[in-house]
């Protein structure tokens, strides 16, 4: 089945909307500016990464519901690529609903990955998928209790946020005011619930990045895998990944047997992160996110075709390839400052070994815990790879101007 794309900034234009203009918005975008699409990037501030690529860009809030579909009826996109969860989802109901424009990987994907009930609930009351045992609150006298029938310790996440925003494990009954406090101030939209989780006896998390692309012969929608992705988190967020993560090959198939369920109910075209806890052959179900996931970044050095062109390509309704030709490690370079115009010195040092690369995202302001970059690496085996990793990003020296 053939695929038309056009000329950028000419009538025959194939346009795309990217909502969210963060590091892996930017990403996006380069893979679809090499394949000729004609990118718009909109994000609540001004200068995000994304909107450095892009052909236009746009600043406004994409939760207010009138000034989205105010841009989306200005635009006139082929394709609405949603790269973060603040987003005022019925717009992209609406929209999908009258065949204005493709939304991906599908309005309902949206709609149901958005805040982490919908697709809890999908995953473990729909589907049956195993998950951690888990409650909802939405004030702090249901959020006691929910923590003392869920057990102790525990994990409290915004049902809306990321990056590990919000989150903190719970020890004992005395921890759970501050936690609730804590979560308030982390979600992407204040709504006040949040999810308490028990904690499961794992031995590692992986990331299956999942792709949904059309056969390009039949035109039916076909699942391929990356090989699995591990990682290491802080706080709940992302500090270090390696792939390929291993793992008995029961417990891969699992693992794919639970992406598959998940991203076959949420339809459409494209990469899904799908998190889970692997112990021995046993595997659970813990998120996903229907979009390029950030552990997934080592894929820049590991894969023939990364996560964010096998994106781009899947949304074309282009072949993907998802085999990988190098064991790689990524390690985050974070701001490490409060501050506004930051620079970045011992970048020849940290590329002195042809082994490695790295990503400065250009973000115009910098927080203590705010990711300003990657580094990545190539090597034999996976732990010479993430010490590379961290050497590289190590290196790298953020400075206050």
């Amino acid at each position: 089945m053939s695929v038309t794309i056009g000329t950028p900034l000419q009538s025959s234009a194939y346009k795309v909307l990217l909502l969210g203009s963060g590091e892996l918005g930017k990403e996006v975008v380069i893979s679809l500016q090499c394949l000729g699409v004609e990118v718009h990037a909109a994000d609540r501030y001004d200068h995000a990464p994304a909107m450095q690529v892009a052909h236009y860009s746009y600043t406004l809030n994409m939760a207010d519901a009138v000034e989205l579909k105010q841009l989306i009826n200005q635009i006139q996109p082929h394709l609405i690529v949603p790269e973060i969860e603040a987003i005022a989802t019925e717009v992209l109901l609406e929209i999908e609903a009258q065949n204005i424009a493709t939304v991906i990987p599908s309005a309902k994907a949206v709609n149901l990955t958005m805040n982490r009930e919908g697709i809890r609930r999908l995953a473990a009351e729909e589907l049956g998928l195993p998950t951690s045992a888990y409650r909802f609150a939405d004030s702090l006298e249901s959020f006691r209790a929910a923590c003392d029938d869920v057990g102790y310790p525990n994990f409290v996440k915004p049902v809306m946020s990321s990056s590990g925003k919000g989150q903190s494990r719970v020890t004992r009954f005395d921890e759970v005011d501050a936690a609730w406090e804590y979560a308030q101030t982390g979600g992407r939209v204040n709504q006040g619930t949040v999810i308490v989780e028990s904690q499961i006896d794992f031995d590692f998390e992986i990331t299956l990045l999942t792709v949904r692309a059309k056969n390009p012969e039949t035109g039916e929608i076909e699942t391929s895998y990356c090989d699995p992705i591990g990682h290491r988190q802080d706080s709940g967020d992302y500090v270090e990944s390696w792939q390929p993560q291993p793992m008995t090959p029961a417990a891969l198939e699992e693992s794919k047997r639970i992406a598959n369920r998940v991203t076959t109910a949420l339809g459409g075209c494209g990469i899904f992160g799908v998190e889970l806890f692997v112990k021995g052959e046993k595997v659970w179900f813990s998120e996903v996110s229907p979009r390029p996931h950030d552990t997934g970044l080592v894929t820049l050095a590991s894969q023939f075709q990364s996560e964010f062109e096998l994106h781009a390509r899947a949304i074309l309704g282009l072949p993907v390839n998802t085999a990988r030709h190098s064991v790689a490690a990524s390690a985050v370079i974070y701001a490490g400052v409060d501050d506004r115009n930051l620079s970045f010195s011992g970048l020849n040092l940290a590329l002195a070994d042809g082994n490695t690369d790295l990503r400065l995202f250009g973000k115009p302001e910098g927080f203590k815990r705010r990711r300003m970059g990657v580094a990545t690496a190539r090597a034999e085996n996976i732990e010479q790879a993430r010490e590379l990793a961290l050497q590289v990003a190590n290196q790298v020296s953020v400075n206050q101007n």
